[in-house]
């Protein structure tokens, strides 16, 4: 099935696992959550030999088990959750994780913009139906929010610092009292959350004075940070897991040269820690330089690698698909990008030689062709 769509939700991507370690869970489970939460921990962090089952689990997202615990046990009460860090992190990934372990349905979403409205976390009408037989429980069209709530199951809310405050004070009462009231009609006017509904929200941390949350919110929320992950191998791992997804989604058969990975993680703790040191806005590029802009860099030549090239990865087009993601500003950030292969690449070409040199020229082409 996973294989007519072109992503499939973890529920299905996972359908196999899913009802494997559902088979062998005779843990206690939070209301009608179809795994424990010990089940739910292994299946985003993968199994261990201790756990003794009988087939491997491989790790899905990759950072900090205590995380993962705390979300856990906050779905587990009666609050929300809210996943809170910089882009790239993991968030989104993380929140379809845990509602497709705890109810097998990861796709109740509302995406927070600035056109999101109040209609999409509640509710809206049919008008046609409307017109021709009233309002009613049938002409009324349910948000994602509100589907979830009658189910019993996890909604969820994506940006909801990109949402107008509006927006977020209808989840208040959402969060609060658990039910909708429906003042267009007479009967059948409220609509009551099942127990195991709760909400997964994510909030991207440089939105911070976009939106701000309300403190009434902030009370009705446990928050999970996300940090930045910082370990070179913790990277290195997460790269390689998407990495490995997209070569088998476009069945592409190409290697991945260990020293290839490693000069694009290197180049991006280079690029992190110039815009550290910066001074001014303009002295960083306007990219987060987070992990998820690393694979989106190696799935672009992967890509180029494979329908243009000999289907071998090579330097070049590694260091033009940085620069080619990358510069997003003229001059600006084609004047930081060349300086850091002037001043840091070319030291490290003309000292190790090999891939670092290929490298160089291949960001010079680059730099050339977009200037």
């Amino acid at each position: 099935m996973s294989d007519d769509m072109l992503r499939a939700p973890a529920e299905v991507k996972y359908a196999d696992e899913l009802d494997y370690l559902e088979s062998v869970d005779d843990n206690p489970k939070p209301f009608s959550w179809r795994l424990s939460p010990k089940m739910i921990r292994l299946f985003i962090l993968g199994s261990e030999r201790a756990d003794g089952l009988d087939r491997e689990i491989p790790q899905k997202w990759f950072g900090d088990r205590s995380f993962v615990e705390r979300s856990i046990v906050t779905l587990a009460s009666d609050r929300g959750l809210l996943l809170i860090g910089d882009p790239g992190t993991g968030k989104s990934w993380l929140a379809e994780l845990l509602s497709a372990a705890i109810c097998r349905n990861s796709t109740l979403v509302v995406q927070g913009t600035v056109g999101t409205t109040e209609d999409h976390i509640k509710y809206s009408w049919n008008v046609s139906m409307v017109i021709a037989k009233g309002q009613s429980r049938q002409s009324m069209i349910p948000s994602p929010i509100m589907t979830a709530m009658e189910r019993g199951v996890i909604g969820r809310f994506e940006e909801l610092t990109r949402s107008t405050s509006d927006v977020q004070d209808a989840l208040i009462s959402i969060l609060s009292e658990k039910y909708v009231s429906i003042p267009e009609l007479d009967d059948d006017n409220i609509v009551f959350a099942q127990p195991g509904f709760s909400i997964i929200a994510t909030a991207n941390s440089r939105d911070r004075g976009v939106n701000d949350l309300s403190s009434a919110l902030k009370r009705r929320f446990n928050f999970v940070r996300i940090p930045v992950v910082t370990n070179k191998n913790s990277e290195a791992e997460i790269v390689r897991f998407r990495t490995e997804e997209l070569l088998r989604r476009h069945r592409i058969e190409l290697d991945l040269p260990p020293t290839l990975l490693d000069i694009l993680l290197q180049s991006f703790a280079d690029l992190r820690s110039a815009a550290a040191s910066a001074t001014s806005d303009d002295e960083r590029l306007e990219s987060a330089l987070s992990t998820a802009e690393q694979i989106g860099v190696l799935e672009d030549a992967i890509l180029h690698s494979h329908f243009f090239g000999d289907r071998v990865l090579r330097a070049q087009t590694l260091a033009g698909s940085l620069v080619g993601s990358l510069a997003r500003r003229s001059p600006e950030d084609l004047a930081i990008l060349n300086k850091y292969l002037h001043g840091v690449v070319e030291p490290r070409g003309k000292k190790d030689g090999g891939p670092w040199q290929e490298f160089l020229e291949g960001g010079r082409d680059a730099i050339a062709t977009l200037s």
